[in-house]
């Protein structure tokens, strides 16, 4: 299994849409490197749900549920998407500033590659950050 971190702005597609719809095409990935990301994802991997630009914080998990596919927003091939599913809120989001301060958290690849939309998490910071964040589903 594979950990992960994908950010969406929530004004664009927030973590209650998530959960509403519980499962989700992960669309609009336009950047090489986090289409890269996509299309390593495999079926049960799990991922950081992160609240982008006005947040900033970690809010939740969700599951891979269907890999890698053309990207129905787009007619160009290059792009993929992947479908998840909402597994679980975090009891206390963690904020962007919370994990610049932790020096366990200094490798990240959200710190190390800010713009990255789908980003790479280690298990031993997966497994940090949802005890952090009170993950009742750990």
């Amino acid at each position: 299994m594979a950990y992960w971190l994908i950010k969406s702005e929530p004004e664009a597609f927030s973590w209650a849409e998530q959960v509403s719809n519980d499962v989700e095409p992960w669309t609009g990935v336009r950047n090489y490197q986090a289409r890269n990301n996509l299309v390593a994802m495999r079926h049960g991997d799990l991922a950081l749900f992160y609240h982008s630009v006005s947040e900033k914080s970690i809010v939740g998990v969700v599951e891979v549920v269907k890999e890698a596919y053309p990207d129905p927003t787009t007619d160009d091939e290059r792009w993929k998407c992947v479908d998840v599913k909402a597994k679980g809120a975090f009891a206390h989001p963690i904020t962007l500033k919370e994990i610049k301060a932790d020096p366990e958290l200094s490798e990240m690849a959200l710190l190390k590659q800010s713009r990255l939309s789908v980003a790479p998490v280690t298990e031993k910071e997966f497994y940090y950050l949802v005890r952090l964040g009170a993950w009742e589903n750990l």
